[in-house]
């Protein structure tokens, strides 16, 4: 089973996606894409690792998402999250479409429960330079092509899951 959830900055998509990834037995696999640029997103990892709480495998994977689900077989995972992903994919120049690939063949052969989430940043303004407007492009069409592929899709709206695909 694979589930999308999306959603807006402190929508409640990351605790919605462990609450379902912990409805299996666990140990879970916890896949960070992550990185700590700066103090505030030290702390907030920090945050996320204290609130994730017990029975949980790190895999700490900003650019190998593929690599860290093969280490992840034979548990339920969450990836977390999609947008992270993408950036530090833009960043260090790699091929977009190659890895969007490698991601869908991937998710078609796994077995094991898996959630990934995303930020839906496609509802706000255009972005005024083109490094942000190709990000936000993106993004949308690697929600788009991962929720084609996925047995369900959920949006969270305000600490509510609303379920778009079933």
């Amino acid at each position: 089973m694979i589930e999308l959830v999306l959603g807006g900055v402190r929508s409640g998509k990351s605790r919605y996606a462990e609450s379902v990834v912990k409805t299996t037995p666990g140990p879970w696999g916890y896949i960070a894409t992550g990185r700590a640029w700066d103090e505030e997103m030290r702390h907030r990892i920090a945050r996320h690792r204290a609130d994730r709480g017990e029975g949980w495998i790190t895999i700490e994977e900003p650019l190998d998402l593929v690599g860290a689900l093969q280490k992840a077989k034979g548990h339920p995972v969450l990836v977390d999250c999609l947008t992270l992903w993408l950036t530090n994919l833009l960043m260090e120049e790699r091929d977009i479409a190659s890895e969007k690939a490698r991601l869908l063949e991937m998710l078609s052969q796994r077995v094991d429960l898996t959630v990934l989430v995303g930020n839906e940043v496609g509802l706000g303004i255009v972005p005024e330079n083109a490094l942000a407007r190709r990000f936000r492009d993106e993004s949308g069409l690697l929600h788009q092509a991962v929720a084609s592929v996925a047995d369900r899709v959920t949006l969270c709206v305000a600490g509510l899951p609303v379920v778009v695909k079933q």
